[in-house]
């Protein structure tokens, strides 16, 4: 039996779960159809094409010229269809002999048009949690997907960066580690409280925004100058964030900030 829900999100997705059989296992097997998916690989189809075509004309120029032997044409050819779905709608054809190759090749939009009808932006999961409801399956799998999202940005230097780890001992490295996952926690909650569509870095720049001036007076006097502390700036997310993590606990000046403002408005 099937059954199919519609889910609202930011964009548009279809899923329908089937329960079956996977070897000896019972499982529930969900297809989950999104549009943002489906045009992410329509781009990325589309860019590899366009590389695609360039390198099978040049290789049809190095065919030409008798520059290039059959094993090697052959060679080059399977590289280039070895991009995303390439080899689905773009058909090639190599012969001749070893010294003097052919080579023939196009694109078949046909092909093309049922790869994008049949096959992009699904994906399936497979889960033994049969209690539980599509919706919650498909964010399930997107909460899990966003956790390893986060640790792959990590290894490359994302907002909360591994490395360099100038540490040797197996304990500093586990603290290391234990550091820089805590961080990317504090990230992720902070996205969450916020609620906000923008990426972790864009969230933290602006967040990193939020400063206060100090600015040091003088009376003329002996002893220590006086300082003042001037509101800053605020747009309106960063505004949202000092009221969720009340930041006026520590920096007052934005409270008044906050008070400014909201007269104006009033006003």
């Amino acid at each position: 039996m099937i059954d199919q829900i519609l889910i609202q999100s930011a964009d548009e997705m279809r899923a329908a779960r089937l329960r079956t059989k996977v070897g000896d296992l019972e499982r529930a097997l969900v297809v989950v159809e999104s549009k943002e998916l489906l045009a992410g690989q329509k781009r990325g189809i589309a860019a590899a094409l366009v590389k695609a075509k360039a390198e099978l004309r040049q290789l049809e120029h190095l065919v030409h010229a008798g520059r290039i032997r059959l094993t090697a044409l052959q060679q080059r050819v399977k590289k280039v269809l070895a991009r995303e779905h390439v080899s689905s709608f773009v058909l090639v054809e190599t012969g001749g002999d070893e010294a003097s190759p052919t080579l023939q090749w196009h694109v078949d939009t046909a092909r093309r048009k049922l790869l994008e009808t049949t096959r992009l932006g699904r994906r399936v999961l497979c889960t033994d949690r049969h209690t539980w409801g599509l919706e919650r399956i498909v964010h399930a799998f997107r909460g899990q997907w966003k956790v390893e999202e986060m640790f792959r940005r990590s290894k490359k230097g994302g907002v909360v960066p591994w490395g360099p780890s100038f540490q040797w001992a197996d304990s500093s490295l586990r603290l290391h580690t234990f550091a820089s996952v805590i961080g990317l926690m504090l990230v992720s909650l902070a996205k969450i409280a916020l609620g906000t569509d923008a990426s972790p870095r864009v969230m933290m720049d602006s967040l990193g925004a939020i400063q206060a001036t100090l600015v040091r007076t003088t009376t003329g006097g002996m002893g220590r100058r006086p300082t003042i502390l001037l509101a800053p700036e605020l747009n309106e997310e960063q505004r949202r964030a000092v009221e969720i993590f009340e930041l006026a606990r520590w920096m007052p000046s934005l409270a008044s900030c906050r008070r400014t403002r909201a007269t104006k408005a009033a006003a």
